[in-house]
């Protein structure tokens, strides 16, 4: 299997432009969704450690931790952040102790975090995460996200109205 990059987001669709009132007619393209994965271990406690870059004007639409191996302690939490601004509150206890996907709460009773969800800003957003109170021995995932590329100015080309 290979590999294709292309700048800019990708709309599909079978009407560009609306010439009617009827379906079939009125434009019905949309933006494609995308994904990033990153392997994460128990030892991976550095605060602010890197995990993904997207695109400027990008939406955030959910991000989740798939537990490969589970964690051998009930406590570690883990937030993820964009430029350095939280988007979750932090997922914690048991739910690292069993293997398993967990969808991360965003943007939930923060302000800042639910704008920086519905569009990232005008430049590219790096995404970081921290693994906090791991006194594990083992444990392992995959965190993923999953976002709307958009134009850097967070609109939909061509606008959708």
């Amino acid at each position: 299997m290979g590999f294709a990059s292309h700048l800019g987001p990708w709309l599909l669709g079978t009407v560009k432009n609306t010439s009617g009132t009827t379906a079939g007619t009125i434009r019905n393209m949309g933006n494609t969704i995308v994904s990033q994965s990153v392997a994460i271990l128990y030892t991976d406690i550095t605060a602010g450690t890197t995990a993904f870059t997207i695109p400027a004007g990008s939406q955030i639409l959910s991000a989740s931790f798939n537990t490969t191996v589970a964690y051998a302690t009930t406590t570690p939490t883990y937030a993820l952040l964009v430029n350095g601004t939280a988007i979750n509150t932090a997922a914690n206890g048991s739910v690292f102790t069993n293997t398993g996907i967990v969808n991360l709460l965003l943007g939930n009773n923060n302000a800042a975090g639910a704008v920086l969800c519905a569009n990232v800003g005008t430049g590219d957003a790096i995404i970081t995460f921290t693994q906090a109170n791991v006194t594990a021995t083992s444990g392992a995932g995959i965190l993923t996200m999953t976002y709307v590329v958009r134009d850097s100015d967070g609109n939909a080309n061509p606008s959708q109205v």
